[in-house]
């Protein structure tokens, strides 16, 4: 392998290109050269599609439309400008790829204005990417469209907009063919006060039910938490006697949550 052709395909290409402008427009040559400058670049768009992967785009529908976006690259590029092909493709590749998603379907609602100026943000990043040798930022965006930094800035956060991903669906997938973990799997937590909520709905009836000094000592025992002991030096009577209350106001609660009849419990 050449030096030329040293690390990935598309790099040290500005000669090629250069030779491709030289060229005569329409020739067999120029087409030959432009082929093979579009073929070594490929594998930038494979690169920046797989970026995008995730989103519930088809991967080689995206890997397709990065395609594009290389040849549009490659056509626009203006060797003369002296600053590396890099710096022009990866916006245009970029901006190719997210205006298909932004022409697929917005997630939310966005103003029209701002939908606007995102689209003309695409080919501003491109044009000042080329002059400016390297990605532009927000301010000289907003400075190049004429308008109002702020709405640069909202514009570039609409972008990610386009498309909703379910939480159930996985991001990749592992190399055997199973299925990665889902957002919801790596994020979502259990909350056991749901449980809590449920249970207190279902023995709420049996409580507004029982006697006053049965209520009294389950809230002790359960609210406050406290001791048998506790409860007996609270009421006046022996711990053995609250054990016994506990057991048989347990026991009617179970039973009236799951549908039966009061059960009657032989407590010694």
């Amino acid at each position: 392998m050449s030096s030329e052709h040293a690390g990935d395909s598309y790099d040290n290409i500005e000669p090629r290109l250069l030779e491709l402008a030289e060229l005569p427009v329409g020739s067999d040559e120029r087409e030959r050269v432009r082929e093979e400058i579009i073929a070594r670049c490929l594998p930038l768009g494979d690169h920046i599609a797989r970026r995008y992967a995730g989103r519930g785009v088809d991967a080689e529908d995206l890997a397709q439309i990065a395609a594009v976006g290389v040849i549009l690259a490659v056509d626009r590029f203006d060797p003369s400008q002296g600053t590396p092909f890099l710096s022009f493709a990866l916006p245009t590749i970029m901006g190719e790829v997210r205006r298909y998603f932004r022409d697929s379907t917005w997630a939310v609602r966005v103003p029209r204005r701002t939908k606007e100026l995102q689209q003309r943000i695409t080919p501003a990043i491109a044009e000042l990417s080329q002059r400016l040798g390297r990605q532009p930022t927000a301010r000289e965006m907003a400075a190049e469209l004429k308008v109002d930094l702020a709405e640069v800035t909202q514009a570039l956060i609409a972008g990610n907009c386009y498309h909703a991903e379910s939480l159930d669906t996985p991001t990749v997938s592992h190399d055997d063919g199973s299925a990665a973990p889902s957002p919801l799997d790596r994020y979502a937590t259990v909350e056991p006060g749901y449980a809590l909520v449920e249970d207190a709905l279902a023995a709420a009836p049996g409580l507004a039910s029982l006697p006053e000094r049965e209520r009294e000592i389950l809230v002790m025992r359960f609210g406050e938490e406290r001791t048998q002991a506790e409860i007996a030096r609270a009421i006046g009577v022996s711990q053995m006697q609250v054990s016994r209350l506990l057991t048989r106001t347990l026991a009617e609660l179970r039973s009236r949550a799951t549908g039966g009849e009061p059960r009657k419990v032989r407590v010694a």
